[in-house]
């Protein structure tokens, strides 16, 4: 088992790492989208939320050897439902090989944010 952690992806903001990588697959902790030069977030719409969470996970999962084409399941949780559409247009530019997924509305994200994605991907 190996932690993994970049500081491409902001810091883990609790008792948590950014990922942990074994038996050839990584499993990252949700993202949320945090921009990891300031430490806010500073997007305001879902689509730039989601844009930014993204890239956090890219970012995760490139320091543990793989990328986003290697997603074999997702974990995706909004603030608002109602944002399901537009959310799913940014995801859909990332995950062309369409992982399979869960997608739910929650109560609360920290910070406020609109969304938070985890993943488990093939190494």
């Amino acid at each position: 088992m190996e932690k993994i952690e970049t500081n491409k992806a902001p810091a883990a903001i609790g008792p948590y790492s950014q990922a942990m990588k074994v038996n050839g697959f990584v499993f990252t902790s949700g993202q949320i989208p945090i921009d990891p030069e300031t430490g806010n977030i500073e997007a305001a719409t879902i689509e730039e939320q989601a844009e930014q969470a993204i890239k956090n996970l890219s970012a995760v999962l490139e320091a543990a050897g793989t990328g986003l084409d290697r997603v074999v399941k997702s974990n995706c949780f909004l603030q608002h439902m109602s944002d399901f559409n537009a959310f799913n247009q940014v995801y859909a530019k990332y995950f062309p090989n369409n992982p399979a997924r869960s997608c739910f509305e929650v109560g609360a994200l920290p910070k406020g944010a609109l969304v938070e994605i985890e993943v488990v991907a093939e190494v």
